[in-house]
């Protein structure tokens, strides 16, 4: 393999830097990867930039948290299988911890100060997911074709909201690109990913993704905590696009069943934009509202799983498999489509309960001004909102 030099670090060195990383990646999936290739890349030369350029390339392609797999991978390449679990343990840690503490302290904020940071937290939210959506249309809605597929995955969504409109929305997604976005002039670079990784391995992952794709609905029924399990896997497992896409998954899962508010619901997700690593660390914030730490372990661990066992086992057949016109297709239309479902969770639940008068109007747009127009970073956005929101009720 190009520049991807075999195990050379031990567990702890890579718990190290990626403990780093995890304080300090502001900015979501993007910046993470940047950040992933300035530290890794640049100065501590664990591989080239064409083998950092093919695994990004592959995490992006598969559904799961982006820069988690990216970073999971890395560790991989590092230390081996303990280097993949430091990796993804202190990228995720401090992120995970901050929000677990703001779940169980939120319900002690009362007051017009109280209601006003969490209301604030609520409108960053909307200019937090006009972002994703506005960035993701135009990447991965170029044409006329893929615009159509966003715009079929709204209207599967309007007529069967929740999860089983999703799952049908990227279904439609993924068949609509091997009709409409297969094109002959697609030729795809050569590989430069090897990991000492079996296809024995790789298939065993596939199966047990698989398996637990299908059994978990059959017993989650037994008790809470294998059903918050079921829910957060499978939003974990349907994810493409990125980190923001989560939103919706979760939604469905987590408030169409009852287990927080709508108002819970969005308000985490906002405090998820002032803190460092993963997006998906969203799900701690969710399963400790649920259930304490407990339900924060099981909703982390779930949200995680399965992204790691699609990686695995797709990387002994990556660079075969992406040859393919009609796979590259299929996740163009599936991408599009996912570009449909976040404009959907844009505008319910996130706009519809955070904007209930003009002043909050204002904020959420100013807001979205200096994430787009000024390019300021996330988490001085969101504090900005929160004073805001702070005022708002204060004044009101």
């Amino acid at each position: 393999m190009t520049g991807n030099p075999p195990n050379q670090g031990t567990p702890s060195e890579v718990f190290a830097v990626f403990l780093k990383l995890g304080l300090t990646s502001f900015g979501g999936p993007i910046a993470h990867l940047g950040y992933f290739r300035d530290e890794l890349v640049s100065r501590r030369r664990w591989l080239d930039d064409a083998a950092y350029a093919d695994l990004v390339a592959l995490c992006q392609f598969l559904p799961g948290p982006a820069s988690s797999q990216v970073g999971f991978a890395l560790g991989f390449m590092r230390a081996g299988w303990l280097g993949a679990l430091a990796a993804f343990t202190a990228f995720t840690l401090p992120s995970a911890l901050i929000l677990i503490v703001f779940a169980l302290t939120a319900t002690s904020l009362s007051g017009p100060v109280g209601h006003g940071l969490l209301h604030g937290l609520k409108i960053v939210a909307i200019a937090i997911v006009a972002q994703a959506v506005w960035g993701m249309a135009r990447s991965l809605c170029p044409d006329k074709q893929r615009a159509s597929i966003a715009f079929g995955a709204v209207a599967i969504l309007a007529a069967a909201p929740g999860a089983f409109g999703m799952i049908s929305a990227i279904l439609f997604g993924a068949l609509g690109g091997l009709v409409l976005c297969q094109s002959p002039k697609t030729s795809p670079v050569a590989g430069h990913i090897t990991l000492n990784i079996s296809r024995k391995t790789a298939g065993f992952c596939l199966t047990f993704f698989a398996g637990l794709m299908v059994l978990l609905p059959l017993i989650a029924l037994q008790n809470q905590g294998l059903a918050v399990f079921d829910s957060f896997y499978r939003a974990g497992a349907l994810v493409f696009g990125g980190g923001h896409v989560v939103l919706p998954l979760l939604q469905a899962e987590v408030v169409q069943s009852g287990w927080i508010s709508p108002d819970q619901f969005i308000a985490g997700y906002g405090a998820t934009q002032a803190v460092p690593g993963p997006l998906f660390t969203f799900a701690a914030y969710l399963g400790a509202t649920i259930d304490g730490i407990t339900g924060a372990t099981i909703a982390l661990l779930a949200v995680f799983l399965p992204g790691f066992l699609i990686l695995i086992g797709v990387l002994p057949f990556w660079d075969q498999f992406r040859a393919t016109p009609s796979a590259q297709a299929l996740m163009q239309g599936a991408n599009a489509a996912v570009v449909g479902i976040l404009g959907v969770a844009l505008y319910n639940p996130v706009f519809t309960s955070a904007v209930i008068g003009l002043p909050d109007f204002a904020l959420a747009l100013g807001c979205f001004v200096l994430l787009v127009t000024w390019k300021a970073p996330p988490w001085t956005v969101v504090l900005i909102a929160a004073l805001g929101g702070i005022c708002l009720g204060v004044l009101g």
